[in-house]
């Protein structure tokens, strides 16, 4: 996953979606999917577009942006859809910028903080007995397993799923939104949104910290989330994040 640096073709789907706003990328996925911010007299709008895949769906993404609305900040879903060959989601914008915009990489304490507080907060918002989705780990291996990846035999012995909330699914860096101010705005990108135990999500999320602001971050965000290092969880769910 990266941010798009060099010039990027805007799909035909994604140009009628917007029609004359103003296209800026601003995501590419590993799977091919892109991520424009379209600005116009409307405001600014988000469409995210990619080819179909059997990870996660724009339409299961659509009914779990609409579920967790009612209890926590995500973006508003405008339109989506999809055919044999691609799929679509345009959302309203959240205030604020991503926490790995440029401002906010050069002050990754206050990112980091933010991102853990952010995190423990959609944790405690959403509530585990409502939730229609899992995300726990016997769903996860059947999925990879359906898309033809092996999981090594030492990840289908997990930790004991004791501590179980709504997870966000995808909770790198990038995924957080935060205010002008350094609070925290939101949270997207729920696509894989499910209950699951709450260090799916913390593994994935120190995982991340690593990519975007260098080693050294995790106690800062265990501190922030307000929860003590579990290390043999850390590490499962680092590990199943990898293999999966």
């Amino acid at each position: 996953m990266s941010i798009p640096v060099n010039g990027v073709a805007v799909p035909a789907r994604v140009r009628r979606l917007a029609g004359a706003d103003d296209l800026v990328p601003v995501w590419r996925n590993d799977l091919g999917g892109l991520t424009f911010r379209a600005t116009g007299a409307g405001g600014i709008r988000y469409v995210k577009w990619g080819p179909r895949n059997a990870e996660t769906t724009v339409e299961g993404e659509a009914e779990r942006l609409a579920w967790a609305a009612a209890f926590a900040p995500v973006p508003r879903v405008i339109t989506h859809g999809g055919n044999d060959d691609e799929e679509w989601l345009v959302t309203e914008a959240l205030p604020g910028e991503s926490a790995v915009a440029p401002r906010w990489s050069a002050a990754p304490e206050t990112a980091v903080t933010a991102i853990g507080v952010g995190l423990r907060s959609l944790h405690d918002l959403l509530p585990v007995a409502d939730c229609p989705f899992s995300w726990r780990v016997a769903d996860r291996l059947a999925g990879a397993e359906r898309r033809g990846i092996r999981v090594p035999d030492h990840l289908r012995e997990p930790p004991a799923e004791v501590d179980l909330v709504v997870c966000h699914g995808d909770a790198c860096s990038p995924n957080t939104v935060l205010t002008d101010g350094g609070g925290v705005s939101g949270h997207v990108d729920l696509g894989a949104l499910g209950v699951a135990d709450r260090w799916a999500d913390i593994a994935v999320a120190a995982l991340s910290l690593e990519w975007n602001y260098g080693p050294g971050w995790t106690e800062t965000l265990l501190a922030a989330y307000g929860v003590a290092p579990d290390a043999e969880r850390m590490t499962y769910y680092r590990e199943l994040w990898n293999a999966t």
